[in-house]
C-alpha cells in the first residue's frame, strides 16, 4: 500500500471500526442500564408491539383483580352481618318459645314483645349497616331510593368483572320476592315482597320503614296479647316456626354468599395466574439475558480500547512520511 498524505485509507477503516464498536457499545449498555433487549420499537418492532399489547392486558387484569377483590371483600361483610342475623334470631326464637310460659298474663307477654321488638331492631340495624362503599345486600331495596340515598347505599346488587375480556358477573341482592321465597320453602309464612326492612320481609314484623327501628312484632302486641295471626297458647308452636323458618332463609343467604365466595376466590386466583403469565410472556419478548449483556459488554470495551490504538497507529502514518524527508 502506496503512503499518501491526502489519503489514510488504514485511518478511515480504524474509524469505521471503532464507531461501530462505539453504537454496539452503546446498545449494550442501555440493555444493562434497562435490563430489556428491547426498549424501544427501533430494538424489534414486532417483539415490541406485541409486549405492548400484552402490557395493555396487565393494566387490564390489575382492573379485574381489584375488583375481584372489592366483591370478595363485600361478600364477606355481608355473610358476617349474616351470620350475626342468624345468632339474633336465634335470641328471638327463645323469647317466643317463652310465651308459651307466660300465656295469658298480659304483663309478662307484654315484656317479652318489647324485647323482641329489641332484637328486631339489632337485625334491621345490622343489615341496613351491612353496607360495602355503597352496596348492601340485605337492606333496602334499590326502589326506595330515598332511604336508600339516606342510608349511602348505591345499589342492592353487587356487579364486578370476573375477566379480562369483559364478563360482568352479578350477585343480587336478598331482597322481595327472594326472601320470601326462602321463607316459604323453609315451612313459613311468606312476609312483605317488596319492603324496605328485613325483619318485614322475614315475616317477623310489618309496616317497617327503611333507616328506622321496628316498633311491633307479629307475635305480641303492645298490650301484651297476641299477634292477630296467632290465638291461644297452641299458637306458640306456628310462632316458634315462623322464627325457625326466618332463621334457615337467612341460611339460604349464607349459603349463596359462600358459593359466591368461592367463586371470586377461584377467579382471584386465576386473574393472579393469568397477570404472571402476561408477565412472564413480556419478560419473554423484552428482557435482557444479563450475564450475556456483561460477557458482551466486556468484550466491546475490550474491542472499544483495540479500535482506538488501531486508529492511533494508523494516524501515525503521516508522521511516518514526514520522517522520510528528515
Amino acid at each position: 500500500m502506496s503512503l499518501s498524505i491526502n489519503n489514510n485509507a488504514s485511518s478511515k477503516v480504524a474509524i469505521e471500526t471503532l464507531n461501530a464498536v462505539q453504537s454496539d457499545l452503546s446498545n449494550t449498555q442501555n440493555v444493562v442500564s434497562t435490563g430489556l433487549k428491547v426498549s424501544t420499537a427501533a430494538d424489534n418492532a414486532a417483539a415490541f408491539g406485541i409486549a405492548q399489547q400484552m402490557q395493555g392486558n396487565v393494566s387490564g387484569q390489575s382492573a379485574v383483580n381489584d375488583g375481584l377483590s372489592f366483591a370478595a371483600q363485600t361478600v364477606s361483610s355481608t355473610a358476617s352481618a349474616a351470620n350475626q342475623i342468624i345468632s339474633v334470631l336465634q335470641q328471638v326464637q327463645n323469647a317466643v318459645t317463652s310465651l308459651g310460659n307466660s300465656y295469658g298474663v298480659d304483663a309478662s307477654e307484654s315484656q317479652i314483645g318489647t324485647q323482641i321488638n329489641g332484637y328486631l331492631a339489632q337485625i334491621d340495624t345490622i343489615a341496613r349497616n351491612a353496607t360495602f362503599n355503597g352496596v348492601n345486600l340485605l337492606a333496602p331495596e334499590a326502589s326506595n331510593a330515598a332511604a336508600a340515598t339516606k342510608l349511602g347505599i348505591s345499589t342492592s346488587d353487587l356487579s364486578y368483572v370476573a375477566g379480562l375480556q369483559g364478563d360482568v358477573t352479578t350477585v343480587s341482592g336478598f331482597t322481595g320476592s327472594k326472601i320470601s321465597s326462602y321463607l316459604t320453602s323453609s315451612g313459613g309464612t311468606a312476609g312483605a315482597t317488596a319492603s324496605a326492612t328485613l325483619t318485614d320481609l322475614l315475616g317477623l314484623s310489618t309496616g317497617g320503614t327503611a333507616g328506622t327501628n321496628p316498633t311491633a312484632n307479629v307475635f305480641v302486641t303492645s298490650e301484651g296479647k297476641f299477634g292477630s295471626s296467632y290465638s291461644g297458647v297452641a299458637s306458640v308452636a306456628d310462632m316458634i316456626k315462623q322464627v325457625q323458618a326466618a332463621i334457615k332463609a337467612m341460611t339460604y343467604i349464607t349459603s349463596d354468599l359462600g358459593s359466591n365466595t368461592n367463586v371470586i376466590k377461584s377467579m382471584s386466583t386465576y386473574g393472579s395466574t393469568i397477570s404472571d403469565n402476561l408477565s412472564n410472556g413480556i419478560g419473554a419478548l423484552t428482557d435482557a439475558d444479563m450475564a450475556a449483556a456483561s460477557a458482551k459488554l466486556t468484550s466491546l470495551q475490550t474491542k472499544q480500547q483495540l479500535a482506538i490504538k488501531s486508529l492511533t497507529i494508523a494516524n501515525s502514518q503521516s508522521q511516518n512520511i514526514l520522517s522520510m524527508f528528515q
